[in-house]
């Protein structure tokens, strides 16, 4: 109810203010100056001037009408072409911003890529350096193998003095 009564409150304030801003005509000349003739003829021709009076004038504000409205269709076109400009440029600021964006995330993807590449290329050569390590301890392992084996080699016996050995060693340890 509050409402509907503001409305209405609004409305009416809204009407009494455009009747205290309306701009009412100059009373018209014609209106009121009719003065019946007693000449059917000159009736007809005092009637004919009015006529021909008020074609000229419905054409004159045909006339203001009309430049009127191309007055507002140009300056609606200017406003438009603006508009267009306006949009245009944004446009172009938008789609420079996009591509400085673009730009910028492509070396940021160049600078991931060389960091990625950096970083595989560390892992392989340390890969490649662990395997020499792991490859050089198993030639050493081999190498004391076979030094170990050529020691131990040097203590060989021969099958045919192996008898003789075997009793000398186990006669030394019964009797040192």
């Amino acid at each position: 109810m509050l409402r509907s009564s503001l409305r209405a409150f609004s409305t009416s304030a809204r009407a009494s203010q455009q009747r205290e801003n309306h701009k009412f005509l100059s009373p018209n000349s014609f209106l009121g100056s009719w003065k019946a003739p007693r000449d059917p003829k000159e009736a007809e021709a005092k009637l004919a001037m009015l006529r021909r009076d008020y074609a000229k004038q419905v054409k004159e504000v045909r006339k203001e009408y009309i430049r009127e409205m191309e007055a507002m269709k140009i300056e609606k076109e200017r406003k438009d072409e603006v508009l267009r400009e306006a949009l245009r440029v944004a446009n172009e600021e938008r789609k420079k911003l996009k591509a400085q964006a673009a730009q910028l995330r492509a070396q940021e993807r160049d600078i991931e890529r060389q960091q990625f590449r950096q970083t595989l290329l560390k892992e392989r050569a340390e890969k490649l350096e662990n395997w020499r390590m792991k490859a050089k301890m198993h030639e050493k392992k081999k190498e004391e193998k076979k030094e170990l084996l050529r020691r131990q080699s040097s203590m060989w016996v021969d099958e045919r003095n192996l008898e003789i050995e075997i009793v000398e060693s186990i006669t030394r340890k019964q009797y040192p």
